[in-house]
């Protein structure tokens, strides 16, 4: 059924890539959940009136504020379309993000509204009156909130979506909830024993976590996260096969959105090789990153000296030393400058953060090493901080 309704409401559908195309999913997701939303609340609310009980319009009330949650999800992806202006030169993308963060922080303010309401209820309990129509609302509620969840990680999914991604799992999350307000309308009923205040407070507890983890999910993209190594891995794959690329280091890549990424790396090239030709290639690969990826990729270049012997033989033995305090450790961008009383060996060092020995501690291991090789050896060694995940 999903399927058959993006093909029936999503204009070209299969172009995923297509920064419209990716609004008419994210527009087309929010009215459904608009619609859905507010059926099941208004079913809900009649059925928690018309027989007393608070947990089921807890429920109604819950149903009611992912209609309004799914309204901001419909106006972010609108006004995340919006193409590049003078004010913002990086696009409007992130205001997916932020749409996501007020729907995650009204979920918490709806639990935090029912757990007052729900406290009240088990001061002064009200008896409910058991009908066969609440357990049927309860079920209908129930079989339409997993379509929903169902729907929603479908669409997620299929255009990158963290915001609806984390819609659904509020959906799935409702499923649950909206069980445990069954099962204790059936307990109540069987046992005489009124549980629909505490119920209405497990609902309450549930929204609140929910709406905790939801902000946390949704505040990531906007503190900024490191890629996946997925991607990682393609973009060094797809570097390295360019003739002339001899390394690459010091990946950067920041979001400004979905489809809105910006990256920054450093290529190593021969030094002896003609500076045009080196800058030909650089071109060629930012533009193709461009045309293919979507990604605005800025490339550093290094030249480096790959037809000097001792220094191509000093540097084994430093990378040896490098590699034997520990494997994580990556070296770049090495030099010598060869002297007659002393020679300077500079390099970089690149090291994950939470790395297990200080900088200052790892510069003076590997100088001491660099030492022992020859007293006239110094050491000029910078450390770098890897932004994305470990190889």
């Amino acid at each position: 059924m999903t399927n058959l309704l993006i093909r029936l409401f999503v204009k070209d559908y299969e172009k995923t890539e297509n920064g419209k195309v990716r609004e008419r999913y994210g527009t087309f997701s929010g009215i459904v959940g608009i619609i859905t939303n507010l059926l099941l609340s208004g079913i809900k609310i009649a059925a928690g009136v018309v027989f007393h009980s608070l947990a089921i319009t807890a429920d109604a009330v819950n149903n009611l504020s992912d209609s309004v949650s799914s309204i901001v999800t419909l106006v972010g992806f609108r006004l995340a379309g919006k193409p590049a202006d003078a004010e913002h030169p990086y696009g409007h993308a992130r205001i997916e993000y932020l749409s996501g963060l007020i729907v995650s922080f009204s979920i918490l303010f709806v639990g935090l509204q029912l757990v007052r309401s729900s406290f009240d209820k088990i001061q002064s309990p009200e008896q409910s009156d058991f009908s066969m129509v609440t357990v049927a609302v309860l079920v209908i509620a129930i079989l339409v909130k997993v379509w929903q969840g169902m729907f929603y990680r479908k669409v997620g999914r299929t255009i990158g979506s963290t915001a609806i991604a984390a819609t659904a799992a509020d959906s799935l999350n409702d499923v649950f909830a909206t069980c445990a307000i069954l099962i204790g309308t059936i307990i109540t009923e069987l046992t005489g024993y009124n549980l629909d205040g505490y119920m209405g407070m497990a609902v309450a507890i549930f929204i609140i976590v929910s709406g905790v983890k939801l902000i946390i999910a949704t505040s990531n993209p906007l503190l900024g996260t490191a890629p996946s190594k997925e991607f990682v891995d393609d973009i060094y794959h797809k570097i390295m096969n360019y003739d002339g690329i001899l390394g690459i280091h010091d990946l950067n890549v920041h979001n400004y959105g979905p489809e809105r990424c910006f990256a920054s790396v450093h290529c190593e090239v021969s030094a002896s090789q003609n500076i045009m030709v080196s800058h030909d290639i650089i071109d060629n690969i930012e533009r193709d990153f461009l045309q293919e990826d979507g990604i605005h990729l800025v490339i550093h270049l290094d030249p480096i000296v790959t037809d000097d012997e001792p220094t191509n033989a000093l540097k084994a033995e430093v990378q040896q030393i490098v590699k034997s305090i520990s494997p994580e450790i990556s070296m770049h961008d090495f030099r010598v400058v060869w002297g007659t009383t002393h020679s300077n060996l500079i390099f970089d060092i690149c090291i994950s953060f939470g790395f297990k020995i200080s900088d200052e501690e790892l510069v003076s291991l590997i100088s001491e090493a660099i030492y022992q090789i020859d007293p006239t050896y110094h050491s000029v060694i910078t450390v770098d901080h890897d932004y994305i995940p470990v190889k």
